[in-house]
């Protein structure tokens, strides 16, 4: 069976609903950030021939390689065979010289004249003055104009009413946002997607596996929940069809790093089969076991809440089990901040409200200041985060030596 596709708004361009995300590619050698380019050929290759038309890159992935390789390796192909989509990182950029350098640098490493998708690479509450300072928008906007661009959007990691601010101040055509089973109310994707889709926004989703958490990272009880409702299928593929049962989403990226993940989300999209109403019982009870399961055993029961302080607590204890089960801080202080200032941890008052209702009998306030710690101790800046390379010429190429 063909890998379903959707098509783009009103128009004729048909998108797979499968996206390569190539910032999770096989590399060179152990520690090293170069892509192997043999065993990435052969994926991208297998990925084309069985109906995958969007690749997405973006200038930092890495080690600022990626969209070279993303260039070299489908310009083997005919270019009308698919979708190129990249990201302009306002984060790393301080005039509009620096940003034309920028895109124009994009364009030779991708060999191409022009971008299917170009994205403001994590538009949240830190670049808005930045953006509006600099122009971004309106420059992209330009670039659209003269046809260099075909489809203009962002991606973010914020709350939503940053979103919401964002999508009333520009015209877009898509958006990429985190959406998966366990940040739908736990990081209340549910609110942002259905944001974009009271606006007839197509939304692109990045992390639907949350980088393998909901697959092999999950505890042995949810994964055997999954694999006793459907023996025949992996349980990666639960997280996949969870976001592409979504009928405003237009693409659902896997950053798949070899051919087994590959070949197993071709077949899970080809066709989608929707979730149906059994099937979200199945990932609701997998996720309870999950709860149960981690450092902090909270079921999310939100007896708890409304916090006199304003702290989302079911939310706060999600985002600890998440990254303390797995040790992946890297998204850490993304996650942190999408929670939003006012219902963070250190707003807790140890009015212990909130002890006396919790069915799980948990010390919350002693509970909330472990959560404080931790993201204090392990949270990474955004800079980093999005830039991990240190000594790395932002304009112009790969990471110096030393780096």
């Amino acid at each position: 069976m063909p890998l379903d596709c959707r098509k783009f708004r009103n128009g004729d361009q048909y998108v797979s609903l499968l996206g390569y995300g190539i910032m999770r590619m096989p590399r060179a050698a152990e520690g090293s950030r170069i892509i192997d380019r043999d065993k990435g050929a052969e994926l991208v290759d297998y990925a084309l021939e069985h109906g995958v038309n969007y690749f997405d890159t973006a200038y930092n992935y890495h080690g600022c390689t990626s969209e070279e390789f993303t260039g070299w390796a489908l310009s083997r192909h005919r270019r009308e065979s698919f979708n190129l989509a990249t990201k302009m990182p306002v984060w790393m950029l301080n005039s509009r010289e620096e940003m034309e350098a920028v895109f124009e640098e994009q364009l030779r490493k991708c060999r191409t004249e022009y971008f299917d998708f170009y994205l403001i690479h994590n538009f949240s509450s830190k670049n808005l003055e930045k953006e509006e300072r600099l122009g971004v928008y309106e420059f992209l906007r330009q670039k659209k104009r003269e046809g260099r661009i075909r489809r203009l959007g962002f991606s973010m990691h914020d709350t939503p009413a940053v979103l919401e601010s964002v999508v009333k101040k520009y015209d877009w055509d898509f958006a990429q946002l985190q959406i998966n089973y366990m940040d739908w109310e736990g990081l209340d994707a549910k609110s942002q997607y259905e944001l974009l889709a009271s606006r007839g926004i197509p939304v692109i989703v990045m992390e639907p596996v949350r980088g393998g958490a909901l697959a092999a990272g999950l505890c042995g009880e949810s994964q055997a929940i999954f694999r006793e409702a459907d023996p025949g299928r992996s349980v990666a593929s639960w997280a996949i069809r969870f976001a592409a049962s979504l009928p405003g989403v237009l693409v659902v990226l896997s950053g798949m790093s070899d051919m087994e993940q590959l070949r197993d989300n071709i077949a899970t999209l080809s066709p989608l089969r929707p979730l149906d109403e059994r099937e979200y019982g199945v990932i609701a009870r997998a996720l309870d076991a999950y709860r149960k399961s981690a450092p902090i055993p909270c079921t999310a029961c939100r007896y708890c809440m409304d916090c006199p302080s304003g702290v989302d607590i079911p939310r706060l204890f999600a985002l600890y089990n998440r990254h303390h089960n797995k040790g992946r801080t890297v998204y850490l202080g993304i996650d942190y901040r999408v929670i939003g200032e006012g219902r963070q941890a250190h707003h807790c008052t140890r009015c212990e409200r909130c002890v006396k209702l919790c069915p799980q009998g948990l010390d919350i306030p002693a509970l909330l200041e472990k959560v404080r710690a931790f993201v204090a101790e392990n949270a990474l800046d955004d800079i980093e985060l999005l830039h991990p390379e240190k000594g790395v010429r932002v304009i112009g190429g790969p990471p110096s030596a030393g780096s």
